[in-house]
């Protein structure tokens, strides 16, 4: 049987019998007159637009075949009109890595953009797997800098960790202080391993891991190390010129399959931090700050 037995409903076998029965014959070109028992296609018919034969359809169904091949599952995937979601999970049913175009996406759904717009009294951003920054919020250049005053290409997070040469990328305008800065540097070194193993053929994310690893002598050591992991928070102080020392948390969210990370900051505990937050967040027009994001 396969991974979850044939009895769940959500294996494999299960999964692709499902598909095959809700496919109307109309829509790949056969007739559906009222001589047809079976709902959906036929096992034959599947077998036949998918190129396999029909035992091993019926073995795939009955959860006795549970490895096919990347070819196969393509196949498969076009013979049952898949939408690319589905594509994706019959693959990893099948124990294969989803088919991309191994490029870091740069679109933030319109799900995530209705979730971050509503989240006004923190500073927000979201950046790109490779951690380029992708779009923010008011709160957020209230908080740290407005990112448009640097140039698009440079607005990259692990670019302003790990500085090379004189190039001094700058994400925040203010000093900003981790309290573990190790540990954090690891974790961004992490995420773009992770992001390197799930995007191989984007040449932006290379280029980025190029230049660090030859121009930064901490990142070089923290990449050869070979740690993967992710991001996820961390505690920092931003020395704001208006609102003097702000601790804030920092917690990072990732979205799916595109891995873009949302970046929350705010106020950590204490009266006095939610008033110096408030006071940065409210202090836009006296640190020249633009009032909207990207």
């Amino acid at each position: 049987m396969d991974r979850m037995t044939a009895r769940d409903g959500v294996g494999l076998g299960a999964t692709i019998r499902a598909w095959r029965e809700r496919l109307s014959p109309s829509s790949v070109g056969l007739p559906s007159g009222p001589g047809r028992r079976a709902a959906g296609l036929r096992r034959e018919e599947l077998a036949e637009r998918a190129g396999v034969s029909v035992d091993y359809v019926v073995r795939l169904e009955q959860g006795r075949a549970t490895t096919p091949s990347a070819q196969v599952v393509a196949s498969l995937a076009d013979a049952l009109h898949l939408s690319s979601a589905e594509r994706d999970h019959l693959h990893r049913l099948a124990g294969l890595a989803p088919p991309d175009a191994g490029v870091v996406p740069d679109t933030i759904p319109p799900g995530i953009r209705r979730v971050v717009d509503r989240l006004g009294d923190v500073a927000v951003a979201v950046f790109a797997a490779d951690w380029q920054l992708l779009w923010w919020n008011p709160g957020w250049a209230a908080l740290l800098g407005d990112p448009a005053l640097a140039p698009p290409e440079l607005r990259n997070f692990a670019r302003e960790r790990f500085p090379v040469g004189t190039d001094r990328v700058r994400i925040a305008l203010w000093p900003v202080l981790v309290r573990d800065g190790h540990t954090s540097d690891l974790a961004i070194v992490s995420d773009l391993r992770r992001a390197a193993g799930r995007f191989p053929h984007d040449a932006r994310l290379a280029e980025l891991i190029h230049v660090l690893v030859t121009g930064n002598e901490v990142f070089a050591r923290l990449w050869a190390s070979g740690t993967v992991g992710a991001h996820r928070e961390d505690r920092k102080r931003v020395e704001h010129p208006a609102a003097g020392a702000v601790e804030v948390d920092c917690d990072v969210l990732t979205d799916g399959d595109a891995e873009l990370k949302i970046v929350i900051l705010s106020a950590a505990s204490g009266a006095a931090n939610e008033a110096a937050f408030r006071l940065a967040l409210s202090a836009r027009a006296a640190v020249g700050t633009p009032a909207a994001g990207a």
